[in-house]
């Protein structure tokens, strides 16, 4: 007699890479790699994050430091992650920042660095990746972009130019290597309960005097649940893109935010 319940896929074998694994998004879809017999590379800005995960999976994650928006420490880190597991066969691309300006004060050094972590650190990873995939005719891209990539929202300009821009290149990525066995995919959170959300709650609260539950409210109330995204849930989402299941998805960007984009 069965349950019913299906038994998640074996990743066994596979060699995956994640790029801001240290906290949030990143570590929930590191921990549900790992917990799926992948070997994972977490690959972060900082070392001290990312040991927590590599301690408790010793044999099966190995941790690479660099800033993704620096084409010699990718390049250093991808070999590295490489030497170690051999060759990548999923990657994905968690990595980014976003800073709130209205768009008369932002200034150049701003809008430069929220292009060069979310959008040229993506293409940067992807470049590491390519021509191994392409060798084997098989791989996974998931590329975690936003619902800023899907829709405008004020104050963030440049982080919204800078997710759009991972849309289209996830699109066109797409079409480029759909004859070589590999997907390229975006996922796009709402509002989701990170590092990031929380510290951009504190800033409102700072800078309005509202409370906190007042500050919050104004997070959730574009999401038709009321509530913020959790991490494990944009991971779900990545871990099917990562997946045999979907090999015929390629170029799509799903939103994972309580229906907030359709």
């Amino acid at each position: 007699m069965t349950s019913g319940a299906s038994t998640p896929a074996s990743m066994a074998g596979q060699h995956a890479l994640v790029t801001g694994a240290g906290q949030g998004i990143g570590e929930a879809i590191a921990r549900q790699l790992l917990a799926r017999g992948a070997r994972v590379t977490v690959l972060g800005r900082r070392s001290a994050p990312l040991q927590t995960l590599v301690e408790a999976h010793a044999q099966q994650c190995q941790a690479v430091q660099a800033d993704v928006a620096d084409a010699a420490q990718v390049q250093a880190a991808f070999a590295q992650a490489v030497g170690t597991f051999g060759d990548i066969n999923i990657l994905v691309n968690n990595a980014g920042q976003a800073a709130s300006v209205p768009f008369m004060k932002m200034d150049l050094a701003t809008w430069s660095h929220m292009l060069a972590v979310n959008l040229t650190g993506t293409m940067l990873c992807i470049q590491q990746v390519l021509a191994g995939m392409t060798a084997r005719g098989a791989g996974r891209i998931v590329n975690v972009a936003s619902t800023a990539g899907l829709k405008g929202y004020g104050y963030v300009s440049g982080y919204c130019a800078a997710k759009h821009g991972v849309i289209g290149l996830t699109r066109s990525l797409a079409l480029e290597l759909a004859h070589k066995g590999i997907t390229v995919n975006a996922v796009c959170p709402g509002y989701t309960e990170t590092e990031i959300v929380r510290e951009s709650i504190e800033r409102v609260v700072q800078k309005t005097g509202r409370t906190e539950e007042q500050a919050m409210a104004e997070f959730v109330k574009g999401n038709p649940q009321g509530r913020l995204v959790q991490p494990a849930e944009v991971a779900d989402a990545v871990l099917w893109l990562c997946g045999a299941g979907a090999s015929a998805i390629t170029g799509q960007s799903i939103a994972v935010a309580g229906g907030e984009v359709m």
